[in-house]
């Protein structure tokens, strides 16, 4: 099990409104940017000045960007905001998402709310150790050459050690070895060497792949054969991040439903992924839509947490749900456990000023940290989706939103959006070409 993470420091208020505890204040989503920024800053408690500084200027210089990649010809942007009303481990948080996907922030806030109501997320991480593996190929003897590692143990760790010692000295470094003989390959006999290596704040996949490099030469003179690949695993699961959420049914009533009916429907759509892969993809990628998003807005490595989160998905041999949804009582529970292998510390994000100040924003201490946050984010994103599908259906929501920008690429003018996107969504056809003949229509009414 993992170890719950301490995220009740006392904090400057950080309550936001837009459906949550401060009823009186101006929605989030209402206000104009300049004023979104100043909440942000009072709720974080950071310097509004900083915040401007990071958030109103140019997003990552091209000069950044030639450093960070080969054959740089400019940045992408990618919009960035916050989801409000979550409650992790009784800590008020808010949370950077980076995403170009609408609904996925209102998705994310709106479950949070609802969780929020019920007194919050609980959520844990496991220690950050990180797989590096070693593939041996050449071996007359797995077993032989197996009992030759695991006796030379003690000596490969402490070379694993050497290898980063600023890391030991931070509470880091080598943690064990692993030993995984896989006797019947397309290519024959091999045996796989697991390192584990505590990472402390950083993702790791640096430290892990300089670990497994320096040491394979030492490995293969222990066993006999020759060494292969050096490099980490994906899949993190020494690493899993837990949420866990208790809600009463009475909270999820809508006009149509009543709430347990809401819980048990909720329920049955859980069962449905358990059971069939091909909803278990859409499931999972939901969920995936906050933790990315989040990862993205954080400097992390969302392709390798992509790739951790669906194997883990798949470790029984079927592909499953990465949450579970049960009703104990008048209580609908509630929880998710996936690899989480993000950092908080290294790699690029000291060069990208907004992830620096989206961090700050989050308030968060540590990796462990990190990973339990963004395990709440996608069980609230979870729990949004699934309600809106037992309900309404997924486009009621998702396409209102999805209309707003359809409006802005047709061209409309800001001062005429909000008519044209109240027709559009009317008229039941969310499509360039529809806003173009409202915006039309409108122009022509006016002369």
């Amino acid at each position: 099990m993992g170890i719950t993470v301490d995220m009740s420091r006392p904090v400057a208020d950080r309550t936001v409104s837009s459906g949550s505890a401060d009823r009186q204040a101006t929605p989030f989503r209402t206000l104009p940017r300049q004023a979104r920024l100043a909440r942000v800053a009072a709720l974080s408690g950071l310097d509004p000045a900083e915040v401007e500084a990071a958030l109103l200027g140019e997003p990552l210089s091209f000069a950044v960007a030639d450093e960070m990649v080969e054959n740089a010809v400019g940045v992408l942007g990618v919009p960035l905001g916050f989801a409000l009303n979550f409650r992790v481990n009784d800590r008020d948080v808010l949370v950077p998402m980076a995403v170009e996907e609408p609904s996925v922030i209102a998705a994310a806030s709106y479950g949070a709310r609802i969780v929020r109501s019920a007194g919050g997320f609980t959520a844990s991480a496991e220690p950050p150790v990180m797989i590096g593996q070693i593939q041996l190929v050449g071996l007359d003897d797995l077993d032989a050459a197996a009992a030759r590692l695991r006796a030379a143990g003690p000596a490969l760790l402490a070379a694993a050690d050497a290898v980063h010692p600023n890391l030991v000295r931070r509470g880091g470094g080598a943690r064990g070895l692993e030993l995984r003989p896989l006797p019947d390959t397309p290519c024959g006999p091999m045996l796989v060497v697991h390192v584990l290596l505590d990472v402390a704040d950083a993702m790791g996949a640096n430290a892990v792949n300089a670990t497994v490099e320096a040491i394979a030469p030492l490995v293969a003179e222990l066993a006999g054969g020759e060494v292969r690949l050096r490099i980490l695993s994906n899949l993190a699961d020494r690493r899993l991040a837990r949420a866990k959420a208790r809600i009463p049914v009475d909270l999820l009533t809508t006009r149509a439903f009543a709430g347990r009916e809401v819980a048990v429907r909720i329920v049955e759509a859980w069962a449905l992924a358990a059971a069939d892969p091909y909803r278990a993809a859409t499931h999972n990628k939901g969920i995936m839509n906050g933790i990315d998003a989040v990862a993205l807005a954080t400097g992390n490595d969302w392709r390798g947490i992509e790739a951790g989160a669906h194997a883990h998905a798949a470790r029984d041999g079927r592909y499953g749900p990465l949450t579970s949804w049960s009703l104990e009582g008048e209580t609908l529970v509630g929880a998710i456990a996936l690899p989480l292998a993000v950092g908080t510390v290294g790699g690029h994000l000291a060069l990208n000023p907004r992830v620096r100040v989206a961090l700050r924003v989050l308030g968060v201490r540590s990796s462990r940290e990190l990973a339990a946050i963004m395990a709440s984010v996608g069980l609230g994103q979870n729990l949004a989706a699934l309600r809106a599908l037992v309900t309404d259906g997924i486009q009621r929501g998702h396409m209102a939103l999805h209309a707003r920008g359809v409006v802005a690429a047709a061209g409309v003018p800001p001062g005429l959006r909000e008519v044209v996107t109240e027709r559009l969504i009317a008229s039941g056809e969310i499509k360039l070409g529809r806003a173009r003949e409202i915006l039309a229509s409108l122009a022509g009414g006016a002369r």
